[in-house]
């Protein structure tokens, strides 16, 4: 079915056909072909030239850092020889794969779980426990680290349970599962959100045990979506840098150690070496999770019926408790991490205070850490959504130079496997270089906006090629033949019909850039410090009720900021796709 067989009788005839006519653009047919032709490639090398920048540059200089001399000669396998040889560093390769493995084998069941009462359940308050699953998601990933440290640590309310062993392998491993819980959430809701109903239905009628139902019929028709948040959550465990940096003490692992031989050694060679270690398990677990999803094959057909969940007192309660208790257990470690930046000092002296967010007489880059992270959020959310959404346009939209868009696509599916920290430490080393034209970039916010626009593109770009897929190739068929430039329909016709997911991006740009840390450490100056990086620094300092109290800032500022956009959003769809409602609206 078309777009346009969509549309109710009453509807009007979209703007495009009313003000343009055969007529009235023949006697510039040669002037809005040559646009139609040149306009789109001309922007097509422009992208090109921002993801080579922003991404090519800092790839090529950290793969010639670990494998060139300083001279510049050849260095062959010597430097991953002398990297292997360090006594500590095999076990410390151990120590972050098997953190990485346990995290992604606690957290993907507990958010199966979760998921499964949610879409598959009849439970109530689904919206509400859908959004404190998504809490995580508001917050950086030093929060944990800290709300762990009240909790379990020397002076934690409950330090006798982990007997001060909350700093290694179970503070990485707590605080890693409330990390990545939101991301494993997304991709299973989306795994379980369809299912034939028939099949539950012969289940049913054949006499099978809730049990049988579950191993034999939903089990098998998740199993991609449980692979997908398996290899997601074992990538942003390996990768992640916050906290492991806080809750790690002496149980290093290569993102910290990455850390530490760029930043306290100066060892640029070892951490761009580590950098490209980190790049491995990244890109083994996006061909992997990319082989599964060319295996994978439609659950639902034209015949299928939509499964709907009956009531069922035991299943319902039981999924309940399982929902309630980890909708607990993350509420905790925002409340005590939003509540120790309240009190004088935990837990000794609980009388309220804001002390801790007097910033500007704290280590750390004082408020204007916050208000930098205001302007990159703003700035990554504007410029990103205009920049990816035309890109997906782009590639999927226009004719010619089939190539380029051909390259271009393999481009933005690139950072999915990059992680923060390599593409930051890239960034350092490409653009810090005093023969790169673009040297004065360093520093700016505007190489910071650039790195998260580029270090969260994909997951964009993927919103943006979904929404666009799902309109008819007739309107640009229309657009041709009525001699009306390809630009005049994108800005009339395609922005109004995809103005939902182009919200979608800007809040995630918005909320991604106000939490990231690790695509961003390398690259600040005093005077571009962010919110993020100064938790980290406040938290070295020390200062850790200052540094939950810019935390909670982040946290709190993320979601009224989505709240905002979501109330805002509303009523500027209402009039954008007032067409849907036809002329009695």
């Amino acid at each position: 079915m078309t777009m346009q067989s969509s549309l109710p009788p009453t509807a009007p005839m979209p703007a495009l056909a009313r003000d343009h006519t055969p007529t009235s653009a023949a006697p510039a047919r040669h002037s809005v072909t040559d646009r139609s032709l040149w306009l789109p490639g001309a922007m097509k090398w422009l992208l090109l030239a921002l993801l080579l920048l922003g991404l090519g540059g800092p790839l090529l200089f950290i793969l010639a850092q670990a494998v060139l001399t300083p001279e510049g000669n050849w260095a062959g396998s010597q430097p991953f020889v002398t990297l292997f040889a360090n006594i500590n560093f095999l076990p410390m390769l151990g120590r972050s794969l098997w953190v990485s493995l346990v995290t992604a084998v606690v957290t993907v069941p507990l958010a199966y779980v979760f998921a499964y009462a949610l879409q598959r359940t009849c439970i109530p308050f689904k919206g509400l426990w859908r959004g404190i699953g998504l809490l995580p998601l508001l917050a950086p990933s030093l929060l944990p680290g800290i709300a762990l440290i009240y909790l379990f640590g020397n002076q934690g309310l409950f330090k006798e349970w982990m007997d001060g062993s909350i700093y290694g392998f179970w503070g990485i491993l707590l605080g890693e599962v409330f990390y990545t819980f939101p991301h494993a959430m997304m991709i299973l809701l989306s795994a379980l959100s369809q299912a034939d109903g028939r099949l539950y239905d012969a289940a049913h009628a054949m006499g099978a045990s809730r049990w049988r139902i579950f191993t034999t019929v939903t089990l098998p028709a998740t199993r991609y979506g449980i692979f997908g948040a398996l290899c997601l959550v074992f990538t942003l465990t390996i990768t992640d840098f916050g906290v492991p940096k806080i809750t790690g003490g002496a149980y290093s692992v290569l993102a910290v150690e990455a850390y530490k031989a760029v930043v306290g050694q100066q060892q640029f060679g070892r951490g761009a070496l580590i950098g490209l270690l980190l790049l491995v398990p990244a890109l083994l677990t996006f061909a992997l999770d990319a082989w599964l999803q060319r295996r994978q094959r439609a659950t639902m057909s034209s015949r299928s019926e939509a499964y709907v969940p009956r009531p069922d007192w035991r299943r319902d309660g039981i999924n309940l408790l399982a929902v309630a208790l980890i909708a607990a257990a993350i509420l905790m470690m925002i409340v005590v991490a939003m509540g120790a930046s309240l009190v004088k000092l935990w837990p000794y002296n609980l009388q309220l205070t804001l002390q801790h967010y007097d910033f500007d007489n704290m280590d750390g880059g004082g408020w204007l850490a916050y208000w930098n992270s205001l302007k990159l959020a703003c700035g990554t959310s504007v410029a990103g959504t205009l920049v990816i959404f035309t890109g997906a346009w782009m590639m999927e939209k226009t004719r010619g130079q089939a190539w380029l868009s051909t390259l271009l696509r393999m481009l933005s599916f690139l950072p999915m496997a990059v992680p923060g920290l390599v593409l930051g430490l890239g960034s350092l080393l490409f653009f810090n270089h005093p023969s790169n034209p673009f040297n004065f970039l360093y520093g700016t916010m505007t190489l910071l906006v650039l790195c998260s626009i580029v270090h969260f593109y994909t997951t964009a770009h993927l919103t943006a090629v979904t929404a666009l897929k799902q309109l008819d190739p007739e309107f640009e068929a229309a657009s041709l033949s009525l001699k009306v430039p390809l630009l005049q329909t994108f800005l009339r016709v395609t922005v109004p019909l995809c103005l939902p997911q182009m919200l979608e991006i800007f809040r995630y740009l918005f909320v991604s850039s106000m939490t990231t840390v690790s695509a961003v450490i390398f690259l600040y100056r005093p005077d571009t410090v962010l919110a993020s990086v100064a938790v980290l620094n406040m938290d070295d300092a020390g200062d850790v009720g200052p540094a939950a109290a810019m935390s909670t800032l982040i946290l709190l500022t993320s979601a009224a900021a989505s709240l905002l956009m979501h109330l805002a959003g509303s009523r500027w769809l209402a009039r954008a796709q007032a067409w849907r409602r036809g002329r009695a609206h």
